[in-house]
């Protein structure tokens, strides 16, 4: 997949390649053999520590208790300088992916890697496993998009009656006027120039959703958003109630805990009910410490404060700020987040600080609404889109891109501790138009 510049055309990667489906079978042999090493491993490793003859399995009930006894020993210290699984509560630990069968989505995922230059002997379960769960995902807007959009595309040369009928397709589809337009402009210009058959331009459409994707990515750098080594970074999760913003917290704190980084939770989002209890909720599941004040309606800037402080003495190289986010109080939420970012400014001038808006799928264009809003006022460096897995709507992630102009950093298609990932406009528009 290629798309000209006046300077240079650049290489897309493609899994259209039939060939690649060797590559696949090589993939899914050697992940079959590691898994099967790894389990002759734990048993080796199990007789060794437990050596009598009859060796019982630790009870389910026994092990939750510790672990949360052990969780809550952890949070009194507060020892957030080493965070360990020991401290993760039961409901909080997913099972390990497992290798089911070769199938078609097996196949599809590993295709996914192998044109982004990975190698069949470096790919991990994991990755194959969210690559999975994100074609399931966006299912919804799958069948509300894929089947019509190959309806007009048929096997015959694209005409422009077919691009006018196309327009009509991704407005429906939550794409936005802005992107529509980039989109069909695009495909214009290239008609114009040339007789394109259907596999062409499916091809080509491709490559113009990934460009729109990734253009405010490119604009802020062109990396993928993680937390610098050795340096406090602050990351403020902001948007309105219902959101998924909490949630959000809890799994990127999994996340950045699963890579090595320190970690500290501030919980800062004090006006909604239990909104304190449900931070330490997902701190106990993430095993990461929450800094919190349990008092009614309690200042949000005194407990970020608090939670700069003891990021500081600890050499935590994340933190992670939950902020309120009432709708009906729209000026006087900026005002809570204006102070919240003038006590960042004054207590670590040299951190790294980005506010993500969390944005729910389901709302569709009412979410670009949110996005247009909170970008103006707020100081938003990036987007968070979840329940991806639960709406039709999963287009609006280009009406955003286009629209605001912000990066879209994270993406949630589920409801586990996993189910957020990096943002990958490749990997999103494949499973978008999976199989097809």
């Amino acid at each position: 997949m290629t798309h000209e510049t006046d300077d240079q055309i650049i290489e897309k990667p493609s899994i259209d390649n039939e060939e690649n489906l060797d590559w696949a079978k090589q993939a899914y042999a050697r992940l079959k053999q590691q898994q099967e090493e790894k389990k002759i491993q734990s048993q080796i490793l199990l007789e060794k520590t437990f050596p009598q003859e009859s060796i019982e399995e630790p009870s389910s009930e026994n092990s939750g208790i510790n672990s949360l006894e052990e969780t809550s020993n952890s949070l009194q210290q507060v020892d957030i300088s080493k965070p360990s699984l020991a401290s993760l509560s039961p409901e909080g630990i997913q099972e390990e992916p497992s290798l089911g069968e070769f199938d078609d989505t097996f196949a599809w995922s590993a295709k996914v890697l192998e044109a982004q230059g990975k190698k069949a002997d470096k790919i991990s379960l994991d990755e194959i496993n969210w690559l999975s769960r994100l074609q399931q995902g966006l299912e919804k807007t799958r069948k509300g998009l894929v089947t019509d959009l190959l309806e007009k595309f048929g096997d015959d040369p694209l005409t422009p009656e077919t691009l006018d009928e196309l327009e009509t397709l991704l407005l429906r589809s939550d794409v936005g006027v802005t992107a529509t337009d980039q989109i069909i402009n695009a495909l214009r210009t290239r008609l114009n120039e040339e007789v394109l058959d259907s596999k062409e331009g499916l091809r080509f459409l491709k490559d113009q959703l990934c460009q729109i994707l990734d253009m405010p990515i490119e604009e802020t750098g062109g990396n993928a958003l993680a937390p610098q080594r050795n340096i406090l970074n602050i990351w403020l999760l902001v948007g309105v109630n219902g959101v998924g913003k909490t949630t959000t917290l809890g799994k990127l704190a999994n996340l950045a805990l699963s890579n090595g980084f320190s970690t500290l939770i501030a919980a800062a989002d004090t006006f909604r009910a239990a909104a304190v209890e449900q931070v330490k909720v997902w701190g106990d599941r993430s095993g990461v410490a929450v800094i919190a004040n349990n008092s009614p309606n309690a200042d949000p800037a005194s407990i970020v404060f608090d939670a700069i402080g003891a990021a500081k003495s600890k050499n935590v190289e994340l933190l992670l700020v939950d902020t309120a986010g009432r709708l009906q109080n729209k000026n006087n939420l900026m005002e809570e987040l204006t102070k919240v970012r003038k006590i960042i400014t004054r207590l670590a001038p040299e951190a790294n600080v980005e506010s993500l808006l969390v944005l729910d799928a389901t709302q569709g264009q009412n979410g670009l609404s949110q996005a247009m809003g909170f970008s103006k006022s707020a100081d938003i460096t990036g987007v968070v889109i979840t329940k991806l897995d639960g709406s039709s709507r999963g287009g609006v992630a280009f009406a955003v891109a286009s629209q605001t102009k912000l990066p879209i950093r994270f993406i949630g298609a589920g409801e586990g501790i996993r189910d957020l990932r990096p943002f990958n406009s490749f990997e999103f528009v494949e499973a978008l138009l999976a199989n097809k």
